[in-house]
């Protein structure tokens, strides 16, 4: 059967590490004959929350930027890829403002699978821990029935393109289309 699949992808370079994971899991994944749609939030206007709290009894952001269209993509996907690079031991500023203003619409965002790609010039990925702990804590801590179904740690990839040389490569590729 045929899900809507639903790549976020951090990465604020565009062909960076992570961002060319996103499109080895679009490629598995268009293959296996899914609806695949990759969104690059550097190509979109998305604020900080700002924490005023309307958005609890409207379940509607005050603000006018390109969040509630995304949110309603997250809503309708059946799986979910959260992708960035690792800095400093914790998801980029891109991916941590979008997990933030998901707030509105977070109890809608149910029963889906989730995947995580993380990228890093480090080497080990037990030092991507606290990343992967912070993702666990919107998706399992947060929302109703999230599954994680897999973590693509794209480790030792520093310059633009070198994960291609690394089995995260593949990794992302298969996880698509197995997803």
């Amino acid at each position: 059967m045929a899900k809507k699949v639903l790549i976020i992808s951090a990465s604020p370079r565009r062909g960076g590490n992570s961002d060319l994971l996103c499109d080895q899991f679009l490629k598995g994944a268009s293959e296996a004959g899914h609806q695949v749609e990759k969104i690059s939030l550097r190509e979109h206007k998305i604020n900080y929350c700002t924490g005023c709290g309307v958005c609890n009894n409207t379940h509607r952001c005050v603000q006018q930027d390109d969040m509630a269209a995304l949110l309603d993509k997250m809503v309708q996907a059946d799986v979910i890829v959260l992708a960035t690079p690792v800095y400093f031991y914790s998801m980029d500023g891109q991916l941590k403002t979008f997990i933030d203003r998901t707030v509105p619409r977070y109890t809608e965002i149910t029963d889906k699978d989730f995947y995580f790609i993380l990228t890093s010039a480090d080497t080990n990925k037990k030092n991507l821990a606290r990343t992967v702990e912070a993702l666990r804590g919107f998706t399992e801590d947060c929302l109703d029935n999230a599954r994680e179904k897999g973590i693509i740690y794209g480790t030792g990839a520093w310059q633009k393109g070198e994960i291609k040389e690394t089995p995260a490569f593949e990794e992302a590729y298969q996880a698509g289309k197995h997803c």
